[in-house]
């Protein structure tokens, strides 16, 4: 069964997800590496020795008992380290990019016989997207898939949690070893090209010297600390069990209990050792007290602090964010939806799928499964601009965005005369710019650049449509709400509104304009 595969690599857990063409997207179980609900693979491998050609892999670690401890065996947290210009120390005898090599391999040999992906996409963090990008060429050499794409983390967790394009998000990741604080801004949006993964390979063809731009979020602000879900864990276990080392199977049974305060108000585990039992419990309550007493929210607060500090400098608050996405599995804590609820009063708390959002937003911006095409010249709409007395060309869809769109593009039309009965729209496409021309000095012919200007359109050359008003307008006064979109073979619709008419009107069919390019 052909498909997309997409793997989001974390510091802790890897999620792998799964779609194709006839079904919904959804999470991937890989036995004997992943576990727990929902299925993800923890970020561990374990080598008996450096000569070790098969290591083991996520859950196979973890039953081993030997997810803790310094033995150079032992790699995790190796995500953070790909593709960052300072990896700092080795204490294993992988490299992390030989560790992410070894997972990837694992995993793809682990897939069920009758899935065949015929693409993959992965997830990269923004800070270290282009060293990522050049580790994962080299990664997947030896996968056998025609198709290979990237798309940076904020944005397939926005894109997978049903956020449009053009959003100001505030993504919250609490993975295993870290917090992370981003303040983004997504591509896309009001007259430019929704997001789409970037393309390494296509076809069987490598991309990866094609001159593509970056495609990622835009960084407002951002900040972190060494300090995750695994710490957690470790002061339940401190907590529960003082004076007892945390190896593995403690630290084990202090993660689940924190999984299961997330869900009710208390927990219970039972411990065994040396042939006898003792059962744990903790309360919510008493874990909330836990994580104050060390310190967690007054840490968050200084790292919310310190992105809000740079989005000021942009001229941005709160105010200007269009929603919080908390993603990684600490976020689940109800304690830190708290947080963030009175932290970000106003602002749309989008935390439904804090797992998996990331996959299953790379699913979506992958070329191939919800993207059937891209545009090469894109459509304006001229409009009469009133500060300047005159009318202008205003982009509906540009160059490079993806169709059939996903969402509607929204404008309100004001009437540009009293009395006014009808509005006609007035479609063109944007020619090409071009940033130089061709001069000749001295017989020879010189490149001299123009100067920047905007861009020049060509009208359509069939009739403008018209839309009749239910009564006249008055000059000024917003008059007709559009929603644009393109369909599934190229053509550009429209919807409307009559402000001006009661609110029960019937509603009207999608109108074509044409097709677009």
């Amino acid at each position: 069964m052909p498909g997309t595969l997409a793997i989001d690599l974390g510091s802790s857990t890897t999620v792998v997800a799964w779609q194709d063409s006839q079904g919904p997207a959804g999470l991937l179980p890989l036995p004997p590496y992943s576990c727990g609900d929902p299925c993800v693979v923890p970020s561990l491998l374990w080598l008996e020795s450096p000569e070790a050609e098969r290591p083991l892999i996520g859950r196979q670690v973890l039953e081993a008992s030997l997810a803790d401890g310094d033995h150079p065996g032992l790699c995790r947290d190796f995500k953070r380290r790909i593709g960052a210009p300072s990896a700092g120390p080795q204490s294993s005898w992988l490299s992390a990019e030989r560790a992410g090599g070894l997972l990837l391999e694992s995993l793809w040999r682990a897939l069920p016989a009758h899935l065949v992906p015929d693409r993959l996409v992965l997830t990269a963090p923004i800070e270290t997207y282009r060293g990522y990008r050049a580790w994962l060429h080299r990664a997947s050499r030896d996968l056998a898939v025609p198709e290979l794409a990237l798309v940076d983390e904020p944005t397939a967790a926005a894109i997978g949690a049903g956020l449009p394009p053009g959003s100001r998000v505030l993504v919250v990741d609490m993975g295993g070893g870290t917090i992370d604080l981003s303040l983004v801004a997504l591509e896309g949006g009001e007259g430019r090209a929704a997001p789409i993964a970037q393309l390494l390979r296509f076809a069987g063809r490598d991309l990866a010297r094609s001159g593509q731009s970056l495609r990622c979020a835009r960084v407002i602000g951002k900040g972190g600390v060494a300090l995750g879900g695994r710490d957690i864990d470790r002061w339940i276990a401190a907590h529960l069990c003082p004076g007892m080392p945390a190896d593995g199977a403690l630290l084990q049974l202090a993660e689940r209990i924190k999984c299961q305060l997330s869900e009710a108000p208390e927990a219970r585990q039972i411990q065994t050792t040396a042939g006898s039992f003792r059962e744990l419990t903790l309360t919510r309550e008493a874990f909330e007290r836990l994580l104050q007493e060390r310190g967690l929210l007054q840490l968050l607060d200084g790292l919310l602090e310190a992105v809000l500090a740079a989005a000021r400098r942009e001229g941005l608050g709160l105010v200007d964010l269009d929603a919080v996405l908390p993603v990684g599995g600490s976020s689940r804590i109800p304690l830190i939806r708290q947080w963030l609820e009175s932290r970000c009063p106003g602002v749309p708390l989008r935390g439904e799928r804090p797992v998996e959002a990331v996959a299953l937003g790379a699913l979506a911006l992958t070329p191939g499964v919800r993207v059937r095409d891209v545009l090469a010249r894109g459509v304006s709409l001229r409009c009469w601009d009133r500060r300047s007395a005159r009318h202008r060309w205003h982009p509906l869809f540009v160059a490079g965005q993806s169709w059939p769109t996903d969402q509607p593009l929204e404008l309100v039309l004001a009437c540009s005369r009293d009395g006014q009965d009808q509005l006609e729209l007035v479609l063109g496409e944007p020619l090409p710019e071009e940033r130089a021309e061709v001069v000749f000095e001295a017989g020879l012919p010189v490149l001299r650049e123009r100067s920047a200007g905007a861009a020049s359109v060509r009208p359509w050359s069939t009739a403008p449509h018209t839309i009749p008003l239910t009564s006249p307008g008055h000059r000024g006064v917003d008059r007709l709400r559009l929603r644009f979109r393109i369909d599934g073979e190229a053509q550009l619709l429209v919807e409307w509104d009559d402000l001006d008419a009661p609110a029960d009107g019937d509603r009207r069919e999608p109108q074509r304009l044409g097709p677009v390019r």
